[in-house]
């Protein structure tokens, strides 16, 4: 390629611009008949492109021979939520000595694994450079279905769970076709399937929570009941204290922090979101791969509902009401998490187990409902500044 081509392809606008980023970052003029990989995108682990390599090693480099304040800022930047974290911990001990207790601290597992469940749903989306507000609510609906779906139709176990994958997955198949060949925008897609859902669950029920002996609105009664194995995978321990859930969630999240961080697939994923066009031009299926994104998150919010309905034996109409919040926190806080500045399931995870911490540390101190959201809110801003603004150190 010449030197005028190259500025000729510039001058046309967005594809032939891409199209020069790609042949001059990807392919050089030594090797111009190689096709271009996906893999050799330099935003194919991250959003930060080109720049993420070169922002880590001078991390690094002025970690050896920065100055004191350069180098606290670093600290900063890497632990901060780790350190906030076990400030927490020991504030929560000094205050309640039974905070941690071996069987507080797996409630406090228990209660976020739901929450972590969704956060990495969010977290596959935000890799993609989008975001699914509809999590809570599919949590939601998979909640009251497959209380209705027992409860009511007389599904056994296996089918009720096969029913609410299947529709978690169909929702999020809708979610992705609305953004990705409608090209309506990802929040307000995933908002009005949020509205959508939370109106639809109560239709059948007529508004009321479905339990053992529900009058329907036809003025029967139903003769379902839960199935014990369904009710099993929420209540049942692994080595008579370990949660069941607690343990699926943690395979899950390690498989997905494997398949986003170390596999071909995950890179995409992050090539996507980081430069749309260039991953196009490189050959990867971007509409396929951003579709996947939400079927995913749905997914998993779907087997969210199912642990919540399996722990709590009925389908109550006020359950994932926070799930959404709660998610989406944990997401963000990955941020966070080691520097990472991109969504990640490591840091999720992480985001998760530190809202949960913050919960059941302040409801152990019986601090009023009502200023939870404040207090927890403060905890993520304060978390937040400090790996983004106090410890940016100079750039």
């Amino acid at each position: 390629m010449t030197e005028n081509t190259r500025q000729s392809d510039n001058k046309v606008g967005g594809i032939a611009s891409s199209r020069s980023f790609v042949s001059e970052h990807v392919a050089t003029p030594r090797d111009v008949s190689r096709p271009v990989s996906v893999d050799d995108l330099p935003g194919a682990r991250g959003s930060d492109f080109a720049e993420a390599g070169e922002k880590q090693a001078a991390d690094h480099k002025l970690r050896r021979t920065g100055s004191a304040p350069s180098q606290i800022g670093y600290i900063l930047r890497q632990y901060a939520i780790f350190l906030i974290l076990a400030g927490l911990i020991l504030f929560f001990q000094s205050r309640e000595p039974a905070f941690l207790r071996i069987n507080n601290l797996l409630s406090v597992l228990q209660s976020v694994a739901v929450v972590a469940l969704l956060g990495i749903g969010v977290t596959v989306t935000l890799a993609v450079d989008g975001f699914d507000l509809s999590v809570g609510s599919i949590a939601a609906f998979t909640l009251m279905l497959t209380s209705y779906a027992m409860v009511v139709l007389q599904f056994n176990a296996a089918l009720t769970v096969a029913l609410a994958l299947l529709t978690g997955a169909v929702i999020g198949l809708a979610n992705g076709l609305l953004i990705v060949w409608l090209r309506i925008p990802d929040l307000l897609a995933t908002l009005g399937m949020m509205f959508l859902l939370a109106g639809l669950q109560l239709i059948p029920s007529a508004g009321r929570s479905i339990t053992v002996g529900l009058n329907l609105p036809d003025g029967s009664v139903a003769t379902g009941s839960f199935d014990p194995a369904f009710l099993a995978l929420g209540r049942a321990k692994l080595w008579g204290s370990v949660p069941l859930p607690v343990v699926i969630v943690a395979l899950l999240a390690c498989l997905f922090w494997f398949l986003m961080e170390r596999t071909r697939w995950g890179r995409v994923f992050y090539a996507v979101g980081g430069n749309e066009t260039a991953a196009y031009l490189a050959g990867a299926a971007v509409k396929r791969y951003r579709i996947l994104a939400y079927v995913i998150s749905a997914t998993l919010a779907s087997l969210g509902g199912i642990f919540v309905a399996a722990r709590v034996g009925r389908g109550d109409v006020f359950a994932g009401s926070s799930l959404l919040l709660d998610s989406v926190a944990a997401a963000l806080i990955g941020f966070a998490v080691l520097n990472q500045r991109r969504a990640n399931v490591l840091g999720t995870a992480v985001g998760a187990v530190f809202v949960g911490i913050v919960l059941n540390g302040l409801t152990m101190l019986n601090v009023p409902y009502y200023t939870q959201d404040f207090v927890k809110g403060l905890v993520l801003v304060g978390a937040l500044s400090l790996t983004f603004g106090i410890g940016r150190g100079r750039r």
